[in-house]
């Protein structure tokens, strides 16, 4: 626990949930369409659209590593959470008045990629603040749930007001986190809490070469490819091998969404009795089952029913995983870093699962038996840390 956790202000939770719910609305107003706004706005080809994602995903990459270890140095993850916010707001601002397509893409190089950080400063002050692992997941199932109610709502505003419309309302948001992160500073100054380095000394280089840090990384980057490979897939498995409508596509992906927020709350109490990492195996567990499930089932009642473990696995990994890493790696920032970098990892090595359905004499059935082999093996990383700690 930090040095600041007998001081928290009081009323912290109101405030950190509400600026997990607007950084969730954030990413779900913003990430799904940058691509149709590239293609709408400056007639991006193919091509184009995949390189600008790319330097995009790389600035974001390097944001990272830098920004939330800096924060960890001074012990103030708020002050750059509201730089982050500020970056938002110059962000769409550029991408709406940008003419051309090189503009847009040095706008979300320069500033997208390190506002999308965020987030993951949030986690850090949570934790550098002495939050448990039941307040963490509290706040990371608010994040989930904008992104449940996110992408419809988006996709209204584009469908009432048009694509520049979701810019501005991606500014207006960013606007409010900006005000919530300000009032976190001040009733954080009124408490007199003090800003606490969290930096131990040992030299970042040094702690991520621990072997068992390592060994975490590699688990959960597997981890994280397994879900978005079998994510991706779903529609296309549902209307290409099961021959169904792209509506129980839809309605299985809503349902997995749907259940992922009971499920980190329900594991939120589990974290006060049954270690993370026993929890992130079960998880992983039903993560197996539902991918085996899914390449054999014919039936779409199955399709929904299965869900369930997909959103208990879902949970696990996104919930009970960074509070893992909050407890094997020392500084709370750099936690926040590495898990994030895994999620980002993780989309990489999900396009080659996803690849495997071109080969020869396969389909998609095979991308969820390899999702179940690859998740088998980031369960057993996942001990394997456990005994290297």
């Amino acid at each position: 626990m930090s040095a600041t956790a007998q001081t928290r202000p009081r009323g912290g939770g109101l405030l950190i949930g509400s600026a997990s719910l607007l950084w969730g609305l954030q990413f779900a107003f913003l990430n799904p369409t940058i691509g149709l706004l590239l293609v709408v706005l400056y007639d991006a080809t193919p091509a184009q659209v995949g390189w600008s994602l790319a330097a995009y995903n790389v600035s974001g990459f390097i944001s990272t590593l830098i920004v939330p270890a800096r924060a960890d140095r001074r012990g103030d993850y708020l002050r750059p959470m509201l730089w982050c916010g500020v970056l938002t707001v110059a962000l769409v601002t550029a991408l709406a008045l940008a003419t051309t397509l090189p503009m847009a893409v040095v706008a979300l190089v320069a500033l997208g990629g390190p506002a999308g950080v965020g987030i993951g400063l949030l986690f850090a002050h949570q934790r550098h603040t002495g939050a448990s692992d039941r307040e963490v997941m509290r706040t990371r199932a608010m994040f989930s749930f904008a992104w449940v109610a996110g992408p419809p709502l988006a996709a209204f505003i584009v469908g009432f007001a048009g694509n520049r419309a979701i810019l501005w309302s991606v500014a207006l948001v960013a606007f409010v986190t900006i005000a919530t992160t300000y009032f976190m500073i001040r009733q954080r100054t009124r408490a007199g809490v003090p800003t606490l380095p969290a930096d131990g000394g040992e030299r970042i280089l040094a702690l991520v070469r621990r072997p068992q840090i390592l060994v975490l990384v590699l688990a959960f980057v597997l981890l994280q490819a397994t879900n978005f490979a079998a994510v991706s897939v779903t529609t296309l498995y549902v209307v290409e091998h099961l021959g169904l409508d792209p509506l129980w596509g839809g309605a299985a992906l809503g349902t997995a969404a749907a259940l992922e927020i009971p499920a980190l709350l329900l594991l939120g109490r589990f974290t006060e009795r049954v270690a993370g990492s026993r929890l992130v195996v079960a998880g992983a567990v039903a993560g197996l089952g539902y991918n085996l499930a899914m390449a054999g089932l014919q039936s779409p009642l199955l399709l929904i029913a299965v869900q369930v473990l997909n959103a208990a696995f879902v949970a696990t990994v996104a919930g009970v995983g960074l509070t893992l890493f909050q407890h094997v790696v020392p500084r709370p920032g750099l936690a926040s870093s590495l898990f994030m970098v895994t999620t980002r990892v993780g989309m990489v090595l999900a396009g080659l699962l996803i690849a495997i359905a071109g080969l020869p004499g396969l389909g998609y059935p095979s991308v969820f038996l390899a999702c179940a082999v690859v998740t088998g093996l980031g369960a057993g990383l996942v001990l394997l840390a456990d005994r290297l700690r």
